[in-house]
C-alpha cells in the first residue's frame, strides 16, 4: 500500500527529472544561438516589452528579478542597437519609459522563429509520432505549471489581491 510519503517522493522524483530536463533543453537552445545574437537576458527584456508593452526600468527589473543596476547595462546595449527606446514619463518626469522598437520586434520574432524551427526539426528527427503526442501533452502541462507559478509570484497581482481582500 502506497503512503502519502511514497506519493510525495514519486512526485519529487518527477520534479527533479523535469528540472534537469528543462535545464538541459535550455542549454541546448542557448548553445544554438548565433555568436552575434542577443543574450537570453536581452531577449527576456525584448520579450517582456513585446508582450506587456511600455514599462519602467524598475518594473522590468522586478519582472526579471534582477537589481535595477544590473539592468542598466542591458538597457544601454539594447538602446545602442536601437532595439528599445526611452521616452519621458509624463506622469513622473524622474522616470523614463522603455518600449520595444520595430527593429527590436523584428529581431525578437526572428530569434523565436529560428529557435522554434530548430526545436521542431530535432523533435521530428528524434521522436516517434506517439512520443511527439506525449510531448505536446507534457508541454501543455508545463505551461499550466508555469502559469500557476507566474500568478503566485506576480507582485502586481499580489497587490491587487491584497487590495480586494481589504475591500
Amino acid at each position: 500500500m502506497k503512503t502519502s510519503n511514497d506519493s510525495f517522493n514519486a512526485t519529487l522524483d518527477t520534479a527533479n527529472q523535469l528540472h534537469r530536463s528543462t535545464l538541459r533543453l535550455l542549454r541546448l537552445l542557448r548553445a544554438t544561438r548565433p555568436a552575434n545574437g542577443l543574450t537570453f537576458s536581452k531577449l527576456s527584456v525584448l520579450g517582456h516589452l513585446y508582450r506587456d508593452g511600455v514599462t519602467t526600468a524598475t518594473e522590468l527589473a522586478t519582472y526579471l528579478r534582477i537589481q535595477p543596476q544590473s539592468l542598466t547595462r542591458l538597457i544601454a546595449d539594447l538602446e545602442r542597437r536601437k532595439l528599445i527606446m526611452r521616452r519621458e514619463n509624463d506622469a513622473d518626469r524622474r522616470q523614463s519609459l522603455l518600449e520595444i522598437t520595430d527593429s527590436g520586434v523584428q529581431m525578437l520574432l526572428e530569434d523565436i522563429r529560428k529557435q522554434r524551427s530548430m526545436l521542431a526539426q530535432a523533435i521530428t528527427e528524434s521522436l516517434t509520432p506517439a512520443e511527439q503526442g506525449i510531448l505536446r501533452l507534457a508541454a501543455g502541462l508545463m505551461d499550466h505549471l508555469g502559469e500557476l507559478s507566474e500568478a503566485s509570484n506576480d507582485p502586481a497581482k499580489q497587490k491587487r489581491d491584497e487590495a480586494s481582500e481589504g475591500s
